[in-house]
């Protein structure tokens, strides 16, 4: 008796599955395209991003050898190009390297192309606060106190591990325009630090004993 109903509770479950699958068969079919069009899209678009990701390397590649090499004439244009990609290793390559070379000296082209890698590039937190700290160097020898603070405050106001190299930048720009006692504090800031860079911290110390010691 018990195997007879086990039987027809089989059975039941199976017509029922099939009576599912024959009423909503064309929603079923649907998803399934669907899925698959979702994963042939991820691979498609993977393998596009491998292969941009090689032509940016092989254009940033020849822009530097070309360079070093005499032949300058597109070096500009094309690093441009590459920072305008948008890409996470080379953009950023591509500016330091304009910078290191004196290729762009406008200090409005120069933070453009910063603004554009720190706000427009998904780069890793530590990635971007290194770009900011470089962005507010170039802007420490002809920006004001407002605007230099301003550039930092995202990685003073973090637990960064740049935030020591962004107080001592500011401890020394207040430095040499005379305004010691601002500089003071922020050699103070450095060496209170929790999480510290054990040499700026050394460094801010002697600072401190050399400069402030009364």
């Amino acid at each position: 008796m018990d195997e007879d109903i086990s039987i027809i509770n089989t059975q039941t479950k199976n017509q029922k599955i099939k009576d599912f699958l024959i009423q909503f068969k064309k929603q079923i079919i649907s998803l399934f395209v669907i899925i698959l069009i979702i994963v042939f899209s991820y691979f498609i678009y993977v393998d596009f991003q491998k292969k941009n990701k090689i032509k940016i390397a092989d254009k940033y590649n020849q822009a530097t050898i070309d360079y070093h090499s005499g032949n300058k004439a597109n070096t500009k244009k094309d690093l441009i190009e590459i920072i305008k990609e948008k890409d996470k290793t080379y953009s950023p390559l591509s500016l330091y390297f304009l910078l290191d070379n004196k290729i762009i000296t406008e200090n409005n082209e120069i933070n453009e192309l910063f603004d554009t890698i720190i706000n427009e590039i998904n780069l890793e937190k530590e990635i971007k606060n290194l770009v900011i700290y470089k962005k507010a160097l170039f802007n420490s020898e002809f920006q004001t106190e407002n605007n230099l603070i301003k550039i930092l405050n995202p990685i003073m106001n973090s637990e960064s591990i740049w935030k020591p190299h962004a107080l001592y930048l500011m401890a020394e720009y207040f430095y040499y325009k005379n305004e010691k006692q601002k500089s003071k504090e922020f050699f103070q800031k450095i060496i209170i630090l929790e999480k510290n860079n054990l040499s700026i911290k050394k460094e801010a110390q002697r600072r401190l004993n050399r400069d402030f010691s009364e």
